[in-house]
C-alpha cells in the first residue's frame, strides 16, 4: 500500500479512483465493511483502490488537550490494519487551518476531484465534510453528477443492535467491556510502539516491564490488564499483565503503557511491540508503601495468570 500525504502526490491517480473517507479511528467492522465494497469495485473497475483520512484527526484540531476523545488508534496503528485490508493508497490529509477552512465546495473540486480523481465514492451513512460540516450526502451526490463520479451510502453495520462506531467502542474500552469492543473491532484491542527505557523500577521490584509511550493526546482506557504482547518471541505471543495509565503511586504523570512478560527474560529495548488488551483486572491506584504496590502487583500476576489461562481453553 502506498501511502500519500500531499495533494501533488497523486499523480497515479489520475486514471481514476475509488474511494472512502473517514477518520477510521480503530478500524472496526464499519469502517472494514467499506473498505472491502472500494477493494471489491476498483477490481472490478481496474482503478486504484483509496482511503483518505486525516491526521491529526478533525476533534483532535478542535479540541482541548486531555479534552478529546480517547484516540483507539495512532495513525501507524491505521496504516497498518488498512494495509491488512487490502487498499492500494492510504491518502493521509495533514489536517490544518486551511484544511478546516475549506468550504465543501472546495473539498469537492480540489480533493475529490482534482486531487483523488474519484470515479465512485463511498461514504457512511453519517458522513459530513466541509467547513462548519455543512457538506452532507445529498450535496456529494448532486456534486457526483455534474464531476462524473458515482456516489455510494452505506448504513451502519450493528453488533447485538448496537450501531458499531468509534465512540461506542471507546465506551465500551472506558467502562472495561473488553469483549464488546473486540466484537464491534473484529479482533482484540491493541495497542503498539516500540519499548523505551523508563525509570527501570519495575526491575528492581522484581516486575521488569516493557514500557511503551502511547502516542494520544487522552487515553481511551486506563487500568490494569491482562495482556498478550506480540513482537517479543518469534514463536508467538507472550503471556502479560500491564498497567495503562499514569502510575500515581510513583508520581509519573506522563502516560506509560507498562507490560511485564509472564515467564520472559529478555532485552526488549528498541523492539517494536503489539500488545493486546484480553481483559481488565482494576483500575490504577494510588498506594501509600511501595510495599503495599508491589503486593498488589503479585495479585494482579496471578488475576493475570487466571483470566488468561481461562481465555486459553
Amino acid at each position: 500500500m502506498r501511502l500519500l500525504r500531499r495533494f501533488d502526490a497523486c499523480a497515479q491517480l489520475r486514471a481514476g479512483s475509488v474511494v472512502t473517507i473517514g477518520n477510521y479511528d480503530g478500524v472496526h467492522l464499519g469502517h472494514r465493511a467499506l473498505i472491502a465494497l472500494v477493494c471489491e469495485e476498483s477490481r472490478r473497475l481496474g482503478l486504484p483502490s483509496c482511503v483518505m483520512s486525516f491526521e491529526p484527526m478533525p476533534s483532535e484540531f478542535f479540541g482541548q488537550r486531555g479534552e478529546t476523545p480517547g484516540r483507539l488508534s495512532t495513525w501507524r496503528e491505521r496504516y497498518e490494519q488498512i494495509k491488512l485490508a487490502g487498499i492500494d493508497v492510504l491518502y493521509l490529509e495533514p489536517f490544518s487551518h486551511s484544511t478546516a477552512n475549506m468550504t465543501a465546495e472546495e473539498f469537492i473540486e480540489k480533493v475529490l476531484v482534482a486531487a483523488l480523481n474519484v470515479k465512485l465514492l463511498y461514504v457512511g451513512d453519517d458522513f459530513q465534510f466541509g467547513k462548519g460540516r455543512k457538506g452532507d450526502v445529498r450535496m456529494l451526490r448532486e456534486a457526483g453528477q455534474k464531476y462524473g463520479f458515482e456516489l455510494h451510502e452505506m448504513s451502519s453495520v450493528q453488533v447485538d443492535h448496537q450501531r458499531v462506531s468509534s465512540t461506542a467502542i471507546r465506551e465500551h474500552l472506558l467502562a472495561g467491556d473488553l469483549d464488546a469492543a473486540a466484537q464491534m473491532l473484529g479482533r482484540r484491542y491493541a495497542m503498539s510502539g516500540r519499548v523505551v527505557h523508563g525509570q527501570h523500577l519495575g526491575a528492581t521490584l522484581g516486575f521488569p516491564t516493557a514500557n511503551i509511550r502511547p502516542r494520544r493526546n487522552s487515553l481511551p482506557l486506563t487500568g490494569i490488564f491482562a495482556v498478550r504482547v506480540y513482537g517479543a518471541h518469534p514463536a508467538g505471543p507472550i503471556d502479560g499483565v500491564a498497567n495503562l495509565g499514569y502510575r500515581p503511586t510513583v508520581g509519573g504523570g506522563e502516560a506509560l503503557l507498562e507490560a511485564h512478560l509472564l515467564d520472559f527474560h529478555g532485552d526488549l529495548y528498541g523492539r517494536r511491540l503489539n500488545v493486546e488488551f484480553i481483559a481488565k483486572l482494576r483500575e490504577e491506584e494510588h498506594f501509600a508503601t511501595v510495599e503495599l504496590m508491589v503486593s498488589q502487583m503479585h495479585l494482579d500476576e496471578a488475576q493475570a495468570r487466571a483470566a488468561l489461562k481461562k481465555i486459553a481453553s
